[in-house]
C-alpha cells in the first residue's frame, strides 16, 4: 500500500516544471558567482543559494497542502498581504528614499513581492465563485479592480512603481479569462489614456518621471543623456552586444566586475550573462522562460476548476511580465523600473516569492489527477 502511494505521488509530481525551475535557478546562481567573484563579493552566490533552498522548501510545503484550503482562505491570504503593506509603510526600513522592507538585523523582507502572489490567490477566489463565465461588463470587474487598486495604491506609497505596474498587468492578464463584451473592451481602451495622464500627474514621483523621459530620449536618440539617466540602459546594451554570438566566456565578462553596471546583480543580470554566453546562451535562457510560461498555460488548461486555472494563469503572468519588462529594460526598449528577472536576479524576497508561486503551480498540476476534488 505504502509503495503504491509513493509511486502515485512520483507519477503525479510535475517533473518538467521542477526541471525548468531547477535549470533557471542553477544558471542564475552560476551567473551571480561570476559577477561576485570578479567584483570581490563571492559570497553573493551563497546567499542566493540559501534563498533558493529556503524557497524550495516553502514551495514543497505549498505544493502538498490540501488544494481546497487555498480556495477557502483566499480572501484571508489577500487581506494578510494588504496588512503587511500597511505595516511596512508604518514600521518598515527606509532605503534610498523608499520604505519597502521589514529589516531584522541582516534579514530583509519585501511584502510587495509577496503581494503579487497573494493578489492572484484573492482574484482566483473571487472568480471561482463568480457565476458568470463570459459576456462580462466593466461593472462586473469592479471587485477584482478594487482588490488590485488597493494593493497598487499601497505599493505606490512606498514608492515602488515597478511592482505596482506588475500587479496591474497580472490583473489584466487574469481578466482576459472573463471575456469582456465588445462595448466594455472599447470603453476600457478609450479610458486608458485618461488614466495614464492622471497617473503621470498625481502618482509618479519626479525620479520615476525622469526614468520614463530618459527612456523616451534614449528611444528617439540613443546618444541622449548616456552619461546621466540613460547610463544603465546604454551600458547594458554595450555589454549584450559585446557578447556577440558565443560570448566572452564564463568569468570573462567586464560590465559587472568593472562596475559599468552597478545594478548588474539585481536589475541587469541578463546583461552580464549575455556578455559571457553570447547570443546562443541568452537565447537559450529566454527559451527556458518561454517554455515555463507555456507550461503554466498548459496547467491552466488541464485544471479541474476555475480556481486552479486562474492560479496557473496568474502565476504564469507574473513570470511572463517580469521577463518581458526586465529584458525590455536591459535592451533599452522599456524604462528602468526595477523589475527583477525571475529566479535569476539577486534578492531573497524575489526568489522566495517566485518559489512560492511555483509551489502553487505544482499544487494545481498535481490536482489535475484528483478526480474527486471539490472546493
Amino acid at each position: 500500500m505504502a509503495g503504491s502511494l509513493v509511486y502515485r505521488k512520483r507519477d503525479e509530481f510535475d517533473w518538467i516544471l521542477f526541471g525548468v525551475v531547477f535549470l533557471i535557478s542553477t544558471v542564475g546562481i552560476l551567473n551571480l558567482y561570476s559577477t561576485g567573484t570578479a567584483s570581490g563579493s563571492p559570497e553573493l552566490y551563497l546567499t542566493q543559494l540559501y534563498w533558493v533552498v529556503l524557497g524550495g522548501i516553502g514551495s514543497f510545503i505549498v505544493a502538498i497542502i490540501d488544494y481546497k484550503h487555498y480556495e477557502r482562505y483566499g480572501y484571508l491570504a489577500y487581506g494578510g498581504g494588504v496588512l503587511l503593506l500597511i505595516l511596512v509603510l508604518m514600521f518598515g526600513k527606509e532605503v534610498g528614499g523608499s520604505v519597502r522592507w521589514f529589516a531584522i538585523g541582516e534579514f530583509r523582507f519585501q511584502p510587495s513581492e509577496l503581494m503579487k502572489v497573494l493578489l492572484v490567490v484573492g482574484l482566483a477566489k473571487y472568480l471561482h465563485h463568480d457565476p458568470k463565465a463570459e459576456g462580462r461588463k466593466l461593472e462586473d470587474m469592479f471587485i477584482p479592480a478594487l482588490m488590485t487598486g488597493l494593493a497598487m495604491v499601497l505599493i505606490l506609497k512606498e514608492p515602488d512603481l515597478g511592482t505596482a505596474l506588475l500587479c496591474l498587468l497580472v490583473f489584466l492578464s487574469i481578466m482576459m479569462l472573463t471575456r469582456l463584451t465588445v462595448r466594455s473592451t472599447i470603453t476600457l481602451l478609450l479610458t486608458t489614456p485618461i488614466v495614464a495622464i492622471l497617473g503621470w500627474s498625481y502618482l509618479l514621483k519626479d525620479y520615476q518621471k525622469q526614468r520614463v523621459v530618459s527612456f523616451w530620449n534614449l528611444f528617439v536618440d540613443p546618444e541622449a543623456d548616456k552619461l546621466g539617466a540613460g547610463w544603465h540602459a546604454n551600458q547594458s546594451m554595450i555589454a549584450i552586444g559585446s557578447g556577440q554570438v558565443t560570448g566572452k566566456g564564463y568569468l570573462q565578462g567586464t560590465a559587472g566586475p568593472h562596475h559599468f553596471l552597478p545594478e548588474c546583480r539585481t536589475d541587469f543580470p541578463f546583461s552580464v550573462f549575455a556578455e559571457e554566453q553570447g547570443f546562443l546562451g541568452a537565447a537559450g535562457l529566454v527559451l527556458l522562460y518561454l517554455f515555463l510560461v507555456m507550461w503554466c498555460i498548459r496547467i491552466a488548461a488541464q485544471s479541474r476548476d476555475r480556481f486552479g486555472s486562474v492560479i496557473a494563469v496568474g502565476i504564469g503572468s507574473i513570470f511572463f511580465w517580469h521577463v518581458v519588462i526586465n529584458l525590455g529594460m536591459v535592451m533599452g526598449v522599456m524604462p528602468v523600473v526595477g523589475i527583477t528577472l525571475p529566479l535569476f536576479s539577486y534578492g531573497g524576497s524575489s526568489v522566495l516569492t517566485f518559489m512560492l508561486g511555483i509551489g502553487l503551480l505544482m499544487n494545481v498540476s498535481i490536482h489535475r489527477f484528483r478526480r474527486n476534488y471539490s472546493a
